[in-house]
């Protein structure tokens, strides 16, 4: 298997690179054990990222973007990757990176300006609330219990979400209600702009969560109590929620690959550089067959999977919605990040679980993603349909943001 970036990818991927070896990496190592970074850190990072020229590739020039081409950009999420500060100096960090597509393909106008632009700007945060807790929507979000009735010229929308990445930070929440109850969930939900300190909106707490450092996001859980907001406030169109949703978190799977596919080789490119200095036994690591066999493996996994998450990429690019190929990319890289990310950790021994190096903060961070962006199961579920064709088309493709949860407490 091949694949081919274009040389303007290429050259935007190389510019990456260099940030992240002459900015990115010194900072972080500047922070061994996941000190948390300041905002003014953050800005320091996103300026270096603008003076590189790989800041917010992925959005349109007029909305303070680079007008890069989905599939041109990708390769920048891998190499933003390979730290956790990397993403948010190029501003491709989730959740905002898939809010930011949201707006700008179901927003109008009046939404971009006043959200968006700020958005890719890194003035203000944003958060997808559309998971709920015990039965409500997790990995079946037809599930779906939060509603948003019209009173006037006003939505009212009354719910309990949770696993809202972001959302103790965030300004801006999009939330997806269901604003017909007498049809299909997948055809009569919608999604909403809510501003964080509008009346009724409580924070009820941020879920504790495996992982931290650096970079380590909040989860929110988050009651709606008679929340109005303006008409103008419904994203994109009546009752095609579900349809924007997967507008945004198709693509957004693609790139959460690509992250961690970045991590993944950093972790290896790690390993190696530890066993080639590390002796025991008479010779180096790296010098032991079984060792480099693993590694062998682990880097042609790799090798598949990027160019799987290209070709899905390459779907998308082309007005296909991938959905089948996007399932497969998703719990093959999740597998796969994970193993190279285990097997670096126990390659580097007691310097792998140390936070003196970012392997231990890395494994944490990777486990989340078999879960994260729709469950092992669930995008195995997609694919065994298709495989066995009693798909319906309608419920094809898994909308879930995390796996369904059992009870409030054990996430």
């Amino acid at each position: 298997m091949r694949y081919d970036d274009s040389d303007q990818a290429r050259e935007l991927a190389q510019r990456a690179h260099d940030l992240m070896e002459e900015v990115v990496l010194p900072i972080e190592r500047e922070r061994a054990g996941g000190t948390a970074v300041s905002n003014g850190t953050v800005a320091e990072l996103r300026e270096a990222a603008r003076e590189y020229g790989v800041y917010a590739p992925q959005i349109s020039e007029p909305h303070g973007g680079m007008g890069i081409d989905f599939r041109d950009a990708l390769p920048v999420f891998e190499e933003a990757g390979r730290s956790v500060l990397g993403a948010i100096a190029m501003r491709v960090d989730a959740p905002d990176e898939g809010n930011m597509h949201l707006l700008e393909l179901a927003g109008d106008e009046t939404q971009k300006e006043q959200y968006l632009e700020p958005l890719v700007a890194g003035d203000i945060k944003s958060g997808f609330s559309m998971t709920e807790p015990m039965q409500g929507a997790g990995s079946d979000p037809k599930m779906i219990r939060t509603t948003a009735e019209k009173d006037g010229d006003e939505w009212v929308i009354d719910g309990h979400k949770w696993w809202t990445t972001q959302g103790v930070e965030a300004d801006v929440l999009f939330v997806l209600a269901r604003t017909d109850e007498d049809a299909h969930p997948y055809q009569g939900c919608s999604i909403f702009v809510v501003p964080a300190d509008a009346d009724g909106v409580e924070i009820v707490r941020n879920v504790p969560h495996m992982g931290g450092g650096a970079r380590s996001e909040s989860h929110a859980e988050i009651v709606y109590d008679g929340v109005r907001v303006p008409e103008e406030h419904l994203l994109g169109e009546l009752n095609e929620g579900f349809t924007h949703a997967q507008e945004r978190l198709g693509p957004a799977r693609l790139t959460h690959c690509m992250r961690f596919s970045g991590m993944a080789q950093r972790s290896l490119d790690i390993a190696k550089a530890y066993t080639s200095e590390r002796e025991g036994f008479g010779s180096t690591l790296s010098d032991k067959q079984a060792l480099r066999h693993r590694i062998a493996d682990a880097e042609t996994r790799l090798h598949v999977a990027r160019t799987a998450i290209r070709d899905a990429a390459d779907r998308i690019s082309a007005g296909d919605q991938a959905r089948v190929p996007v399932s497969m990319c998703k719990v093959f890289t999740a597998n796969v990040a994970q193993d190279a990310i285990d097997l670096a950790v126990q390659c580097c021994g007691a310097n792998g679980i140390g936070k003196d190096l970012p392997l231990s903060d890395f494994y944490e961070s990777v486990r989340q993603f078999r879960i994260v962006d729709g469950a092992d199961e669930v995008h195995r579920r997609v694919i065994a349909r298709n495989a066995f064709e009693d798909v319906d088309e309608a419920e094809l493709e898994p909308v879930t943001r995390f796996g369904e949860p059992s009870k409030p407490l054990d996430g």
